[in-house]
Order: C-alpha cells, then structure tokens, then sequence
C-alpha cells in the first residue's frame, strides 16, 4: 500500500516540508474554508484542519478537508479523543480517507474546562495511543478495532504532537506514540533555535529521526502582547526575552519586526540536522504565513 499522499512523498524524498492550518468555522456553509485553503495554495504542502479547538465546537474537520481538497491543498485531517468514541473514530477516519485527507494528526484535545461549554463530557474511549494504533491498523491490516475487514482500507500517513520544551519534557511519551506507529510529529509553538536543537540532538542520539519526521510549529509574531501570552499562557511555548524586547521596541512596527524575526526562527530550524519542515499557523493570517514561506527561501514548493 502508498502511505498517504504529497506530504509523504515529499518527506520520504528528503525535501523540506511546509505545512500549514486551517480552522473551520461556526457555521454551516464552507464558504471561508475554501478560501483559507485557496490562499495558502502553492505555500503549503499540505494544511491541517482542526478539530473543535480550544474545546469549543466548530465545522466538523471531515467537511473541511473535503473543503480543503477541493481548494487543491492536500488535507492532514486532525482528530481527537475528547469528543468520540471507537465507532466515530473509526467512521470519520474512513470518510476523511474518503474525502481527501491522506493524513492524520492523532489528538487529546483540549480540556473541556477552557471551552465555553466546560460542562459537557469528555469521551476519551480510546487514548491516543489507541487512535494511533487504530489508524494503523486499519491501514497496515485493513480491519477495524473488532477485527473486520475494510473495503478499500485508508492509507493514512499518522501523525502526533509533541511538546518539546514542555517543563517537565517526558521522552517516554514520544517514544510510546512511536511504538504505536505514529509517522511524523508536529510541535508545539517554538521560536527558541537552541533550545530546540538541543531537544534534536536527544532524538538524534535515540534513533528517533530515522523513526519518524520532524515538523516544528512556528507561528507568526505580531506583536509583545500575542508573544507574551503565548509565553505565559501556552504550555511549553517559550519567546526568548530578546524576541519580547525587540517586539517591545518596535513600537507600531511590531508586525515587520515579528515577521523578521518569525522568518529567521524558521532558517534557524531548517538548519537543526534531522528536522524535516516546519509547521506554520498562521491563526487566519494567510498573508503572513505566505511572507514567512517566501522570506524563508521555501517558495516555490517542490512538485512531487
């Protein structure tokens, strides 16, 4: 079987990949959907659609990577355990496979309590280990958690996030969503090179990059109050103090300076011997992301 689709191909052959993301909206029509992905068309190799963020609900992501799709942009369909149990999660892997998406990025969700409906309960039937392991094998197997067989069995290339400069770090946690048989990783927010460097050397000294590829996630600076509360507020995001100053500084011209310093971030990682590309969320900014790709030497993307 063909694991996934341009994103595999293009790891697989050794280039640098660009992903980037898109978040469907509350509503019923697609509309800002197809045009997020048309805006990022030939600027990504792929885009992420997201799942209910921030624990709140949105557009399902099934419908948006078909959006996605149709926009010409190759969907990685994310996916929690929050919100589904093993039948649902069987049934929107099969019609996201169906629809476009030729990869997975397996998710714990959010915490209920930050979203604005803190009382509805979470599902978690299966952990991510367990939805790895179900893509997986319903890939590798062609047959669901029961046992049965799957006419036409998605051929997803599976993914996991990661935290690396979360405090504390738990490698462990990597290595048993490898064993599961996860294919690439995607990162947390990181604009601190050297501290993500040493983290690649970890993986480097483990084996891990001959294991999966590596895509670190970047997003776009704009000003000292964004940088801030990502600093502060996210989980294992960490803005070194010179990138606040320099924010600081800038006064009215925080977007320039940020993209600047945003576009040397993402040089400064593809320089990291084992990281494959980088993962940029633009949070709706699609022109920025589009300057960040350019200004980085990653425009054009290669054809695979």
């Amino acid at each position: 079987m063909i694991v996934g689709g341009r994103l595999a191909a293009l790891l697989a052959a050794g280039d640098l990949a660009v992903t980037g993301e898109v978040v469907p909206p509350v509503s019923g029509s697609g509309a800002s959907v197809g045009d997020h992905a048309r805006s990022l068309v030939g600027y990504v190799d792929a885009a992420n659609v997201t799942d209910n963020p921030t624990a709140s609900a949105h557009m399902s992501p099934v419908a948006g990577a078909k959006f996605l799709h149709d926009a010409g942009i190759e969907p990685t369909l994310q996916i929690t355990v929050r919100d589904r149990n093993r039948l649902a999660l069987t049934a929107d892997l099969l019609g996201a496979w169906a629809l476009g998406a030729r990869n997975v990025l397996c998710l714990s969700g959010d915490p209920m309590h930050i979203g604005d409906d803190p009382s509805a309960p979470s599902v978690a039937d299966l952990d991510v280990l367990g939805l790895v392991g179900l893509a997986k094998r319903l890939r590798d197997e062609g047959t669901t958690f029961t046992g049965r067989d799957v006419t036409d069995p998605p051929g997803f290339f599976i993914g996991v996030a990661e935290a690396p400069l979360a405090v504390p770090y738990q490698p462990q946690r990597l290595e048993q969503k490898m064993d599961a048989g996860a294919d690439f990783v995607m990162t947390q927010i990181t604009y601190d090179v050297e501290a993500i460097a040493a983290w690649a050397d970890r993986l480097r000294s483990a084996g891990s990059f001959e294991r999966v590829k590596v895509l670190i996630g970047v997003t776009p600076l704009k000003s000292v109050k964004q940088a801030t509360f990502m600093h502060d507020k996210l989980p294992g995001v960490r803005v070194p103090a010179q990138m606040l100053a320099a924010l600081q500084d800038a006064g009215e011209d925080a977007a320039q300076v940020g993209l600047a310093l945003t576009i040397d971030v993402v040089k400064g990682i593809l320089q990291i011997p084992g990281i494959s590309g980088v993962h940029l969320m633009g949070m709706g900014d699609d022109a920025t992301v589009r300057q960040v790709v350019d200004g980085a030497g990653l425009f054009p993307r290669p054809v695979r």
